[in-house]
């Protein structure tokens, strides 16, 4: 690999999405409708889909152009979600200004999107691949199409991963989450040198910044006792992918590599091999600088693909948003029914 593919600007103007996957977790619902698909109500009060939540995430940290790559014949149905009322509608909503306002920003939604198609399941890697013509020479934003971010923070979570890359004068920035080891098995795992300083690390929320020195994708809790320890952080933790990064157009080289020479894991192509293969890139270009960063978000990712996860997602939404205050006594009084016979057996 000759890794030729540096980021030529630091504003980051487009996003990649995947959302290619099966949704096999989620069947039957996946069956009739794809999982980025899957409704939940926003902080804002509106009923959304999974896709639009997250696509939102990207406009709201200044994307102009989104790639959603897909499965083969899906691109319809999302063009025809994403272009707002028609005639009809609007007739059947009319006087509701909250619902017009809702279609326009569906409508703008339509207008930044593009697609690309992912005509054969070959892994993550492989679905990042096939945005490379849309990203051209360009740094981008990729997100997860089933990952539903909820900042802790004014900013939201792509608004910090972006600022930090733009202020840090980064070649690739990485978000993380400092993640038990007993969950290791879930998450691309990375080991981190502190840039600003052991306070920076341990400190703040949203203002810790890593050196990257390795990537593994999902590594036993032996390997990474061995060596994938970040310092400064609790014991038994390590820095974990969050699901969003801003990579440069090298990713792609890097990806090229592994698909040329056949390289899987677990039968698919990987983003992670990848990712550490362009970590060694930068390395060796920028004179041991190591311009690939991670940084902590003040936030939390929630998994919509999961069973679980879709309803953690929602409860997290609900407790962030605008009807918070509804939503906490209905819990507490499903909580109170739920732990009454508990009490009472105890007595």
């Amino acid at each position: 690999m000759t890794g030729s593919g540096m980021t030529s600007g630091r504003t980051v103007r487009k996003a990649v999405i995947t959302a290619a996957g099966r949704g096999t977790r989620q069947y039957p619902a996946s069956s009739a409708v794809q999982k980025e698909m899957f409704p939940l109500v926003d902080t804002d009060g509106l009923t959304k889909t999974v896709i639009q939540i997250i696509g939102e995430e990207a406009i709201r940290a200044g994307v102009e152009e989104i790639c959603l790559v897909t499965q083969p014949g899906d691109e319809g149905l999302y063009a025809d979600y994403f272009q707002g009322m028609t005639e009809e509608t609007f007739a059947a909503f009319e006087g509701k200004d909250w619902a017009i306002a809702a279609a326009e920003q569906l409508a703008d939604f339509g207008r930044r999107l593009h697609f690309v198609s992912q005509d054969s399941p070959q892994g993550y890697g492989h679905a990042v691949y096939q945005a490379k013509d849309f990203v051209g020479d360009e740094p981008f934003l990729h997100l997860l199409g089933d990952h539903v971010y909820v900042a802790a923070a004014e900013r939201c979570c792509a608004q910090q991963l972006i600022d930090t890359f733009e202020a840090g004068g980064f070649d690739a920035l990485s978000a993380v989450q400092a993640t038990p080891e007993r969950l290791l098995h879930l998450f691309g795992t990375i080991k981190g040198s502190v840039v600003d300083g052991p306070e920076v690390a341990v400190g703040k929320p949203g203002h810790e910044t890593w050196r990257v020195d390795a990537i593994e994708e999902k590594p036993t809790i032996e390997r990474a006792r061995a060596a994938l320890r970040t310092p400064g952080l609790p014991a038994g933790h390590y820095l974990c992918h969050f699901g969003m990064h801003v990579f440069p157009p090298a990713i792609f080289e890097s990806l090229a590599w592994h698909i040329d020479h056949d390289i899987r894991v677990g039968g698919e192509i990987q983003l992670t091999n990848a990712q550490e293969l362009m970590r060694a890139e930068i390395l060796s270009k920028g004179g041991g600088s190591g311009r690939y960063g991670a940084c902590r978000i003040a936030g939390r990712r929630f998994d919509t693909g999961i069973p679980y996860g879709l309803m953690e997602t929602q409860i997290a939404l609900a407790l962030a948003g605008r009807h918070r205050g509804e939503i906490v006594e209905s819990i507490a009084l499903l909580l109170a029914e739920h732990l009454a016979p508990l009490a009472r057996k105890q007595r």
